[in-house]
Protein backbone atom coordinates (compact mmCIF):
# COMPACT_ATOMS: atom_id res chain seq x y z
CA UNK A 1 0.00 0.00 0.00
CA UNK A 2 2.72 2.51 0.64
CA UNK A 3 4.05 2.49 -2.94
CA UNK A 4 0.30 2.80 -4.09
CA UNK A 5 0.48 5.81 -6.69
CA UNK A 6 -2.48 7.34 -4.75
CA UNK A 7 -4.32 7.07 -2.25
CA UNK A 8 -7.29 5.10 -4.45
CA UNK A 9 -5.02 2.96 -5.17
CA UNK A 10 -3.53 2.15 -2.10
CA UNK A 11 -7.41 1.56 -0.56
CA UNK A 12 -7.49 -1.28 -3.48
CA UNK A 13 -4.88 -2.61 -1.77
CA UNK A 14 -5.85 -2.72 1.19
CA UNK A 15 -9.55 -4.45 -0.09
CA UNK A 16 -6.93 -7.04 -1.81
CA UNK A 17 -5.16 -7.74 1.82
CA UNK A 18 -8.45 -7.85 3.14
CA UNK A 19 -10.14 -10.24 1.24
CA UNK A 20 -6.48 -12.54 1.27
CA UNK A 21 -5.67 -12.34 5.09
CA UNK A 22 -9.12 -10.61 6.53
CA UNK A 23 -10.34 -13.73 8.46
CA UNK A 24 -6.72 -14.23 9.83
CA UNK A 25 -6.34 -11.28 11.07
CA UNK A 26 -9.47 -9.19 11.45
CA UNK A 27 -8.26 -6.60 14.12
CA UNK A 28 -5.31 -5.76 12.01
CA UNK A 29 -7.91 -5.12 9.20
CA UNK A 30 -10.07 -3.09 11.53
CA UNK A 31 -7.17 -1.17 12.78
CA UNK A 32 -6.35 -0.04 9.42
CA UNK A 33 -9.39 1.08 8.28
CA UNK A 34 -9.97 3.02 11.49
CA UNK A 35 -7.00 4.67 10.82
CA UNK A 36 -7.14 4.99 7.46
CA UNK A 37 -7.02 8.99 6.73
CA UNK A 38 -4.07 9.10 9.52
CA UNK A 39 -2.08 6.27 7.47
CA UNK A 40 -3.05 7.70 4.28
CA UNK A 41 -2.06 11.37 5.03
CA UNK A 42 1.24 10.89 3.05
CA UNK A 43 -0.45 11.17 -0.16
CA UNK A 44 -1.01 14.78 0.06
CA UNK A 45 3.23 14.58 -0.49
CA UNK A 46 4.97 13.78 -3.95
CA UNK A 47 6.71 10.47 -4.68
CA UNK A 48 9.72 11.77 -3.51
CA UNK A 49 8.49 13.12 -0.67
CA UNK A 50 6.70 9.79 0.33
CA UNK A 51 9.59 7.64 -0.26
CA UNK A 52 11.05 9.42 2.29
CA UNK A 53 8.77 8.79 4.93
CA UNK A 54 7.60 5.65 4.51
CA UNK A 55 11.20 3.98 4.17
CA UNK A 56 13.49 6.85 6.34
CA UNK A 57 13.43 5.71 10.48
CA UNK A 58 16.77 5.76 11.29
CA UNK A 59 16.13 4.78 14.50
CA UNK A 60 14.16 1.30 13.80
CA UNK A 61 16.92 0.85 10.78
CA UNK A 62 19.54 1.35 13.59
CA UNK A 63 17.74 -1.14 15.97
CA UNK A 64 17.16 -4.06 13.60
CA UNK A 65 20.86 -3.56 12.02
CA UNK A 66 21.94 -3.70 16.01
CA UNK A 67 19.97 -6.53 16.58
CA UNK A 68 21.52 -8.48 13.82
CA UNK A 69 24.77 -8.33 15.58
CA UNK A 70 23.62 -9.19 19.11
CA UNK A 71 21.19 -12.41 18.16
CA UNK A 72 23.55 -14.79 17.60
CA UNK A 73 25.25 -14.34 20.38
CA UNK A 74 23.84 -16.47 23.29
CA UNK A 75 25.03 -15.09 26.10
CA UNK A 76 27.45 -12.00 26.81
CA UNK A 77 30.12 -12.99 29.59
CA UNK A 78 29.65 -9.26 31.08
CA UNK A 79 27.97 -6.30 30.47
CA UNK A 80 31.60 -4.68 29.25
CA UNK A 81 31.12 -7.56 26.68
CA UNK A 82 27.99 -6.52 25.02
CA UNK A 83 29.08 -2.61 25.49
CA UNK A 84 32.19 -3.30 23.44
CA UNK A 85 30.12 -5.21 20.41
CA UNK A 86 27.63 -2.56 20.43
CA UNK A 87 30.32 0.55 19.84
CA UNK A 88 31.84 -1.85 17.27
CA UNK A 89 28.60 -2.25 15.27
CA UNK A 90 27.93 1.37 15.70
CA UNK A 91 31.09 2.14 14.14
CA UNK A 92 29.86 0.27 11.34
CA UNK A 93 26.23 1.35 11.17
CA UNK A 94 27.43 4.97 11.11
CA UNK A 95 29.50 5.17 8.07
CA UNK A 96 26.09 4.12 6.31
CA UNK A 97 24.85 7.36 7.18
CA UNK A 98 27.18 9.37 4.89
CA UNK A 99 25.50 8.21 2.15
CA UNK A 100 23.27 10.74 0.24
CA UNK A 101 19.26 10.02 0.09
CA UNK A 102 18.36 9.21 -3.57
CA UNK A 103 17.01 12.28 -5.59
CA UNK A 104 17.79 14.49 -2.62
CA UNK A 105 18.45 17.70 -4.98
CA UNK A 106 14.59 17.12 -6.66
CA UNK A 107 13.26 15.97 -2.82
CA UNK A 108 14.72 18.86 -1.55
CA UNK A 109 13.17 21.20 -3.94
CA UNK A 110 9.43 19.73 -3.73
CA UNK A 111 10.37 19.95 0.55
CA UNK A 112 10.62 23.68 -0.19
CA UNK A 113 7.96 24.20 -2.08
CA UNK A 114 5.72 22.27 0.35
CA UNK A 115 6.89 24.02 3.93
CA UNK A 116 8.35 27.35 1.84
CA UNK A 117 10.47 29.21 4.98
CA UNK A 118 9.80 25.91 7.41
CA UNK A 119 12.54 24.43 4.80
CA UNK A 120 15.73 25.95 3.68
CA UNK A 121 18.51 24.66 1.20
CA UNK A 122 21.50 24.95 2.37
Amino acid sequence: MYKAVNKETAEDKLDDLELKWGEQYPIVIKSWRDNWERLTAYFAYTEGIRRIIYTTNTVEGYHRQLRKVTKNKGVFPNDTALEKLVYLAYRNIRKKWTMPISNWGTTAQQLAIKFGQKFKLL
